[in-house]
């Protein structure tokens, strides 16, 4: 599908440029083999970053010139541009951390972007020194130095019995260090704001980790609608109730969270909400990805007290239940074009004593995937923590509203607009 200058056509200063010859070794990597479609999707940002042209990596264009999409198709529906730059962007990772670990380049692709770019990757390298002995010369008494292979065989023998066990003691200490950090949360895999901010899901027995999907009434050929609660609890005899449709905010933030975990080597326990048993949910810690509206299991859960959910034909958003100065009393997202939504972090009590209960949910799967994002890295995590966290050090149920701006449906900035504390 990609054909651009790669074979033969490009001109010599692409070729002669030392950022193509790198793109050139990842795209043939292991980690590209069995993945054309990332490597011409690779190929082609690439060399638009190269000639400086990012009118040609726009969505729309990647979609027709990579993956054969017909102009003026809507790239609103289709999000093949967009899930494909999410993976093109673990697999740079994962290049980087492996195959490519000695390069001097680096090439990433920022999120909400898709013109990839280079960043240099210093590695000092320290010659080890030689091994200098003083002593003293006969004649005058001097101090002189000399190199260690000029020492008789017993004095270099002495010198490197020492310095093996120096070399010895000194891994001892690494791995209590290391053992150390594993145990506490403190390691430098994770950042020290989300280990405060998410330790009682990343310490002792696994978490459930619920998503939302909502139920709908009908098929993908004549048309879905959600079920209304009465639908739920009668169903008519002639209704098809469908139950395995979740958002693709809700994907994404599972991925998140899962990342997340993953440097904290701690587990979680994935369930849809439509297969939640309360007897198992109320021995656990709880983590809710997506809107309640989706996820009528929670219903009978303790509600958000500062920051409600409406919805109707007109409308929806958040309603502020307890407006602070300088606060709006509801906060409402545009129907369309959707260029704004709003979403909710909460950290609640558990379901009994010393558990715990934290929200991500957005009005619309945009909000959701920006709470998660949001909450599961180090500088969303410190804003919370900011107000969240007390002078004991000990994080405060809390719910936080958050507004993300969507650009061609695409959460991008999103903005803590504020945060209550219980």
């Amino acid at each position: 599908m990609f054909d651009t200058k790669l074979k033969g056509e490009m001109h010599s200063a692409l070729l002669q440029d030392p950022r193509w010859s790198l793109v050139l070794r990842v795209a043939s990597s292991r980690s590209f083999k069995s993945s054309p479609r990332l490597r011409d999707l690779l190929l082609y940002v690439a060399e638009c970053a190269i000639r400086d042209a990012p009118e040609d990596a726009t969505e729309q264009q990647i979609g027709m010139k990579v993956f054969g999409r017909s102009p003026g198709y809507n790239s609103s529906e289709d999000s093949i541009v967009r899930s494909n730059a999410r993976l093109l962007r673990q697999k740079l990772a994962a290049y980087f951390e492996t195959e490519g670990a000695n390069e001097e380049l680096r090439i990433d692709v920022p999120k909400g972007h898709y013109l990839v770019i280079f960043t240099s990757r210093p590695s000092p390298v320290i010659a080890p020194s030689p091994v200098i002995v003083k002593s003293a010369s006969i004649k005058g008494l001097e101090s002189i130095e000399a190199p260690e292979a000029a020492l008789p065989v017993g004095a270099r023998a002495l010198i490197k019995s020492r310095r093996w066990w120096l070399w010895i003691g000194i891994g001892l200490i690494a791995c209590a260090v290391a053992a150390f950090a594993l145990s506490t949360l403190s390691n430098s895999r994770i950042n020290r704001s989300l280990g405060t901010l998410w330790r009682p899901f990343l310490t002792g027995d696994p978490p459930l980790l619920i998503y939302s999907n909502g139920v709908f009434v009908g098929d993908s050929k004549s048309g879905m609608r959600y079920a209304t609660l009465q639908e739920l609890q009668s169903p008519p005899a002639d209704a098809r109730l469908i139950d395995h449709y979740t958002g693709i905010g809700e994907a994404d933030g599972v991925y998140e969270l899962t990342r997340l975990f993953d440097l904290a080597h701690a587990t979680f326990i994935l369930k849809r909400s439509h297969l939640v048993t309360w007897d198992e949910a109320k021995q656990r810690n709880l983590i809710f990805i997506g809107s309640p509206a989706e996820n009528l299991a929670v219903q009978a859960l303790p509600s958000h007290s500062e920051f409600t959910l409406f919805s109707s034909a007109e409308a929806s958003g958040y309603h502020n239940n307890h407006p602070r100065p300088g606060e709006l009393a509801n906060y409402v997202r545009p129907e369309h074009p959707l260029t704004r939504d709003y979403a909710i972090i909460s950290l609640l009590p558990g379901m009994q004593s010393g558990k715990k209960m934290m929200w991500l949910s957005g009005l619309t799967t945009l909000g959701t995937q920006a709470a998660v994002e949001f909450a599961s890295r180090p500088d969303g995590a410190a804003e919370l923590l900011k107000t969240a966290q007390g002078p004991d050090g000990r994080v405060r149920p809390f719910e936080a509203l958050l507004e993300t701006t969507i650009i061609g449906g695409v959460p991008l900035q999103v903005r803590l607009v504020t945060i209550h504390v219980h």
